[in-house]
């Protein structure tokens, strides 16, 4: 188990059994956590189980604190397939944040924020009718403006339909 987390921990993914790596997770993880904090006490809990010193430097130097926010669940099995000689099931096992492709696609999912249909349109366009000199702005972009502040105007208020239907009911009333 020595020499796997050792190999994991320098290159971040290896290929092993399944069994193994199942084995493997249940030993580097408590490592993990124990990397977080560093101290002198942590890295020599940590060094006696590793016997590597470049392993230990590894570990406290880019991985612990690429995890520092995560709670837990350091490490990925993925299922490659059968190995062709004995017919074990081999797969990959990696640590989670240092997979490009994974956490490419979570960085870009989390800088999406959400639109609101208040008001943002229009308020863009006069902003920047206004910011821009007279000379140097034409007499149809000055056009749309007006034709998209008249067509906001035009636009039925949400209020009135609620006086309207409490309208409608009071004629309900008075109709019995």
């Amino acid at each position: 188990m020595m020499n796997l987390a050792n190999a994991l921990i320098t290159h971040k993914r290896i290929t092993t059994t399944l069994a193994k790596a199942k084995a493997l997770r249940g030993y580097v993880e408590p490592l993990i956590t124990k990397s977080k904090n560093d101290t002198t006490h942590c890295r020599r809990l940590v060094f006696s189980q590793l016997q590597s010193k470049e392993a230990v430097t590894e570990l406290f130097r880019e991985v612990a604190p690429k995890i520092a926010e995560r709670p837990g669940g350091y490490t990925r099995i993925i299922k490659t397939g059968f190995r062709s000689g004995d017919s074990a099931e081999m797969c990959m096992i990696e640590l989670v944040d240092f997979n490009e492709v994974y956490t490419s696609e979570s960085s870009t999912a989390t800088k999406k924020t959400r639109r609101s249909r208040r008001g943002s349109g229009s308020s863009t366009a006069k902003t920047e009718t206004k910011s821009t000199p007279k000379a140097e702005t034409t007499p149809v972009a000055e056009a749309e403006v007006e034709v998209k502040e008249e067509a906001k105007a035009e636009e039925p208020q949400q209020a009135p339909k609620a006086e309207s239907k409490a309208e409608g009911d009071e004629k309900k009333e008075d109709d019995k």
